[in-house]
């Protein structure tokens, strides 16, 4: 009985044997066929990225071509409102090139200081007989996790010039959100203060990550903490700079609440960045414009697209070496 159980067992193994090499192999290449095996595990994540991502990206986009108010059926109108934003004797084409210049200069200050300064103090942070530096880690952490609405109105009233305690220590009278460059200068501490902390944890921990055995071998060379800085620790950590350089980068080009919660644009609109015209031209309290702040919308993110590209052939290609 057991014999002949065995035997019909094993004769239908082979009949199954010879159905799957008899099958015809799938035309689908090996990697479309893993991406068909992940697609279901990413389907949430993808179907959110799509409805608050990719739609609202493409419409926006759309707009650009069109004249709309937000309220009726946008009208198709093709380049106009491109060539209204360069048209030099055109008004739109000085706001757009004011909140531009504005916004640039707001990363090519900012950027650099989001940078060093996390860097700077994730050298110190690494030192073996620092006591505490996972405490004082936290402590830079922290202001990150705090609204920029919230951090704007405490850093208003630091620098308010009737009661501020900076103008009372210092014993000034400086109005310092309405006047240059003091206006500049209350943006970029309230940045620094509040964005230092994610470029910190990640500096700190490639750092850790450096083998001692190139201190030490720097060190038996003759290389001070200086050189030693610049010759191996900067090269260790390329990828982890690359990453909050680009990341830093678009954050910055993207930025909104600082200037406007602490000067509103001002003095003078030396503080309006190109977000603020957006929001102004579309949901200000005049008819809307939809179709032109689009267009400076597109525009702003193609330039983020071509200076992101440029960062990643230059930080990249010195990788490879």
């Amino acid at each position: 009985m057991t014999m002949t159980t065995t035997t019909t067992t094993t004769a239908r193994a082979q009949r199954g044997g010879d159905r799957r090499a008899t099958r015809p192999p799938s035309r689908l290449p090996q990697g479309l066929r893993a991406w068909f095996r992940v697609i279901p595990f990413m389907g949430p994540h993808l179907v959110l990225f799509a409805v608050f991502g990719l739609f609202p990206a493409c419409f926006g986009i759309y707009v650009a071509f069109t004249q709309w108010n937000l309220i009726g059926d946008p009208q198709w109108v093709g380049l106009d409102n491109f060539r209204v934003l360069f048209d030099t004797d055109h008004a739109f084409h000085r706001i757009f090139m004011n909140g531009l210049w504005n916004t640039i200069l707001f990363v090519v200050v900012g950027v650099p200081l989001l940078i060093a300064v996390p860097l700077v103090l994730a050298v110190m942070l690494s030192r073996k007989d620092l006591r505490g530096a996972n405490v004082f880690q936290g402590i830079f952490f922290v202001p990150g996790l705090i609204a920029v609405s919230a951090a704007a109105i405490a850093w208003n009233l630091v620098f308010n010039r009737e009661f501020g305690p900076i103008n009372h220590y210092l014993g000034t009278d400086i109005s310092f959100t309405t006047t240059q460059p003091w206006a500049w200068t209350t943006i970029f501490v309230l940045t620094v203060w509040a964005g230092i902390g994610g470029n910190l944890i990640i500096y700190r921990s490639a750092i850790s990550a450096v083998p001692q055995e190139l201190y030490e071998v720097a060190s038996i060379d003759g290389a001070g903490a200086v050189r030693s800085f610049f010759n191996v620790t900067l090269p260790s950590i390329r990828l982890p700079l690359l990453y909050t350089t680009v990341m830093t980068t678009t954050v910055s080009f993207n930025v909104f609440a600082q200037p406007l919660m602490l000067t509103n644009g001002g003095p003078a609109d030396s503080t309006t960045v190109l977000m603020m015209e957006v929001r102004d031209l579309a949901f200000g309290g005049g008819p809307s414009i939809a179709g032109v702040a689009s267009a400076m919308a597109v525009l702003l993110g193609l330039v983020l697209m071509a200076i992101s590209a440029i960062q990643f052939f230059i930080m990249y290609r010195r990788t490879d070496v």
